[in-house]
């Protein structure tokens, strides 16, 4: 029998933000393991990711939300500006993240998401490494309490790992005294077929970089596993015709390098040897699609 740990803490923490501000590559330093994509590009998280810690004294279960955006408009935005808000009720903390580069139009999109009386939103300014903290941070924390009684504001460098012990021991305060919700070895509460597409997915943006358009989905066809390896067929889904000979590359460069980033990080993540193949389909529309959106797991 687990012995129990006496002011033990647990609950849920919603991080949000706008596009590209670094929402997953928090939530993967703090849980320690890798369970959102990143890349330069926005809008890269799609779907509401859960990223469980657990500490001596307390576990935290993040939840990792689309960047909320308001410039474009299509089925599949919609669906992920609704799982923001989604997101904000029911849990016991909220942390906002914005940059240290200061407020923009966009992080007040956000904020106008938050309840006015809300007693358990923490700021986290990110990026705290690319400026000078002591000529900038102060006054941006100054001018950030203007706008929004946030409980507290910890700035932060999720890149480099700065001030992240400061920020879970305040998030600690808003957490509920009770047993672990998930077992200590859990670290997220997707399957591995999900963090697989995932990684394609993303190897797919960082290596094609502002060529991929936006319109691109990933798709596990197979999925055959024993102690020894994993056969894995994945389908990389494009708008278009034309994005189609984008993503393959000349001579299929792209989609072997594509492969071979992704197989790799696979293989890590469950630990043994992958055979990975990926296949390009053009499926026209599927972003305002309601039924292809179903199908790849956007409800």
């Amino acid at each position: 029998m687990t012995e129990k740990i006496e002011d033990f803490r647990s609950g849920y923490v919603a991080v949000i933000g706008r596009p590209n501000v670094g929402k997953s590559t928090l939530i993967n330093a703090l849980v320690g393991e890798k369970v959102s994509i990143t890349s330069k590009k926005p809008q890269t998280t799609r779907d509401r990711i859960m990223g469980v810690l657990t500490t001596e004294d307390a576990q935290y279960i993040f939840v990792d939300t689309p960047g909320f955006q308001t410039k474009h408009s299509s089925e599949l935005l919609d669906r992920m500006n609704k799982s923001v808000k989604s997101s904000l009720s029911d849990v016991d903390a909220v942390v906002m993240v914005i940059e240290s580069t200061g407020w923009r139009p966009e992080d007040e999109e956000v904020l106008k998401l938050l309840p006015h009386d809300a007693k358990n939103v923490i700021l986290a300014i990110n990026k705290t490494d690319e400026v000078k903290e002591s000529e900038v941070i102060l006054p941006l924390i100054q001018e950030s309490m203007k706008k929004f009684a946030f409980a507290d504001v910890v700035p932060v460098s999720a890149e480099k790992n700065h001030q992240l012990d400061v920020l879970l021991q305040v998030i600690r305060k808003f957490l509920p005294e009770g047993d672990k919700l998930f077992e200590d070895d859990i670290y997220t509460d997707k399957s591995p077929r999900f963090l697989a597409a995932e990684i394609i997915r993303e190897k797919a943006f960082r290596l094609l970089g502002d060529e991929l358009p936006y319109g691109v989905a990933v798709m596990i066809d197979k999925w055959e596993e024993n102690d020894q390896g994993a056969r894995i067929f994945a389908t990389l889904i494009v708008n278009r015709e034309s994005h189609k000979g984008i993503v393959i590359g000349e001579k299929g460069s792209k989609l072997r390098e594509i492969s071979r980033l992704a197989r790799e990080d696979i293989s890590a993540m469950l630990g043994k040897k992958v055979y990975l193949e990926v296949w390009v389909r053009v499926r026209k529309g599927w972003g305002d699609d309601a039924a292809v959106l179903k199908s790849l797991g956007y409800e």
